[in-house]
């Protein structure tokens, strides 16, 4: 059974026990009918043929209070975006795809570079972004949840409790992140164990405790993909194209919305899905991640006014690397008091791999300071483009049609 202790500045919301999700959901209910729920899939492709996604949409299909699910894909030709639209079509919700790299959406994505409102390469950030647009501009739901396709452990469950605390009014959020315990039969959540959180220490060793430091401390899993937020949240959001997303998104929100209508939700017992190759390429895996979460941290102490050096970056590489090794003994320690398996020297190759990325993300910033920019929120496209919305709404539509 969980904890129930409150620590850093936004309210932890746990899961002691489990709870009758019919009655969660009636609950929800009885909100979702003038607040309508939507719930945001990014898919690749490849997750069709997985194992992970059939089990979600069979759950899925169970949840009565959601008006409507958007599919935004990655690459996809135009056989695989009609094989994946077959594919969805199993869910009684109703259900859009949009089709990120069709002739339509890519229209759209020029379009929006030629005004300088460019959304960036293609990535998850991006897909999520258009998703959200599409939303907006049908002006239909209250209240929008995103999670991933990967989710091999998934109950209906985990959706009820990212929605609960935004749909049910009577709590008063805006914005509830998720989180939970990654393990098998030996620890995983790398990037966030041996990574994010020496990361942050670092950085609070180097320029002190600085309000959304902390906050972004408080978070249990910063790096989850699971995530729930109003539509007022969604108008006015920023946040990156590429891996840093959910760091950038938890920044965004930080600057919108106060910090007692925020909260994290524990969402299940035990949580598993897809594990990113580790990699050293710059262009894959882990390294690739954390090379782009770490330029979405430089971009966001540079708004607090932090000056950027080379000499900034050297010394938080060695000091991310101190705090780092002491993350592996308490993660030792973890795994020896609960019989888990423990590798101490993958977890020091780990580490190695992500002070490269710490390093390399900060001559690239150097290079180019203003290369992280983060994607326009829609409030900003619909003032300057009024007709975009419509037309993002019509070429989704389209896309739908057989």
């Amino acid at each position: 059974m969980s904890d129930f202790h409150q620590s850093g500045t936004i309210t932890t919301l746990h899961r002691l026990g489990s709870r009758n999700p019919d009655e969660m959901e009636e609950k929800i209910g009885e909100f979702a009918g003038e607040n309508p729920v939507t719930l945001i899939l990014p898919s690749l492709y490849s997750e069709l043929k997985g194992n992970a996604l059939s089990k979600i949409l069979g759950e899925i299909k169970k949840i009565p209070y959601l008006h409507e699910i958007v599919v935004t894909l990655g690459p996809t030709t135009e056989k695989e975006f009609s094989l994946a639209r077959n594919y969805f079509s199993v869910l009684p919700q109703k259900t859009v795809l949009v089709w990120n790299n069709g002739p339509g959406m890519t229209g759209l994505y020029n379009r929006l570079k030629e005004a300088g409102l460019s959304a960036g390469p293609d990535g998850k950030g991006r897909s999520v972004w258009m998703a959200l647009g599409y939303l907006l501009a049908e002006r239909v739901t209250r209240v929008i949840a995103l999670h991933d396709c990967d989710i091999l452990t998934y109950t209906r469950e985990l959706l009820d409790r990212l929605v609960y605390p935004v749909a049910c009014q009577d709590m008063g959020y805006q914005f509830c992140k998720g989180y939970y315990a990654r393990f098998s039969d030996r620890l995983h959540g790398r990037v966030t164990r041996l990574y994010i959180t020496p990361l942050i220490q670092a950085l609070i060793k180097m320029v002190g405790n600085l309000e959304i430091l902390a906050y972004l401390r408080s978070f249990r899993y910063p790096l989850a993909g699971e995530f729930c937020m109003d539509d007022e949240i969604a108008w006015n959001l920023e946040f990156p194209s590429d891996w840093g997303l959910e760091i950038g998104a938890l920044a965004g929100i930080f600057k919108k919305v106060p910090l007692g209508r925020i909260c994290q939700s524990e969402l299940c017992e035990r949580y598993d899905h897809k594990h990113q190759p580790l990699s050293d390429t710059p262009q894959k895996g882990l390294f690739k991640m954390t090379f782009d979460i770490a330029g979405t941290f430089y971009r966001i102490l540079s708004e607090e006014g932090i000056s950027l050096t080379g000499e900034f970056f050297n010394t938080l590489s060695k000091a991310y690397a101190h705090y780092a090794l002491d993350a592996i003994t308490q993660f030792h320690h973890e795994s020896l008091m609960n019989g888990l398996l423990f590798n101490r020297e993958e977890e020091r190759e780990k580490t190695d791999i992500f002070t490269r990325a710490i390093r390399d993300a900060g001559e690239a910033y150097l290079k180019n300071p203003l290369k992280n920019r983060f994607i326009p929120a829609w409030s900003r496209v619909n003032t300057v483009l009024p007709a975009f919305m419509a037309d993002l709404k019509a070429t989704v539509e389209r896309d739908n049609t057989p």
